[in-house]
């Protein structure tokens, strides 16, 4: 087997769990998933560790808030003890505001579906991005979160592999032209590859893991 294959092989065996699936959220291209990737998204979106980030979806996804309206319903304070037991300290009474503004913006602005912000950027990669953060909190890494994560639901996208996978992919020794990398794989299989390579970047056992199978 090529090398690259049997990296690519070892990366979505050990590491291709999404962030999307690690936190509960079975995506699709429905109002409800969408929503609940946008939340990872904002709680992914500071310095926080991306297992604590996960964690504090699905306490928020336990409690009901899966969706805008269901979110608006709840009261801040309880919004704050769900990221509490998540142990999302530091950041959690800023983001139970940041997530009811979001929450309303998207029921302003695209009533409660972001498939009408995906219509609205109209196949623009680079559209698409610029409405994802004028969300509370969203800047250009949440942008990169999300897409990396929608690709799976959303092909335009594909392939997303961004600064954060391909610098991981340079340093495995894999192609870093997303669209030499993507060959690689399933396109099916590219939400699963990037999400694989960030967590190798992060991880500098899980990488060293991966090419001791390969």
């Amino acid at each position: 087997m090529h090398r690259a294959d049997a990296l690519v092989r070892e990366l979505l065996r050990q590491g291709g769990r999404t962030y999307a699936e690690q936190a509960g959220i079975r995506l699709a291209n429905r109002p409800a998933p969408l929503y609940q990737l946008l939340v990872l998204t904002v709680l992914v979106s500071i310095p926080i560790r991306a297992d604590v980030a996960v964690a504090a979806a699905r306490e928020l996804f336990a409690a009901g808030w899966t969706t805008p309206h269901a979110l608006l319903a709840s009261s801040w304070q309880e919004r704050v003890d769900a990221l509490g037991r998540a142990h999302y300290v530091r950041y959690d009474e800023s983001t139970a505001t940041r997530l009811a503004e979001g929450a309303r913006l998207l029921l302003d602005r695209y009533r409660g579906d972001l498939r009408r912000l995906r219509e609205a950027a109209g196949g623009d990669r680079a559209e698409l991005r610029r409405r994802l953060q004028e969300f509370p909190r969203i800047g250009p890494v949440g942008a990169d979160v999300f897409c990396r994560e929608a690709q799976a639901v959303w092909p335009e996208l594909r392939p997303y592999l961004d600064r954060r996978a391909l610098t991981a992919a340079h340093d495995l020794g894999l192609p870093t032209d997303p669209d030499r990398l993507a060959e690689l794989v399933a396109a099916n299989d590219l939400a699963r590859l990037a999400a694989a390579l960030v967590r190798a970047g992060l991880d500098r056992r899980l990488a060293e893991k991966i090419r001791a199978a390969a």
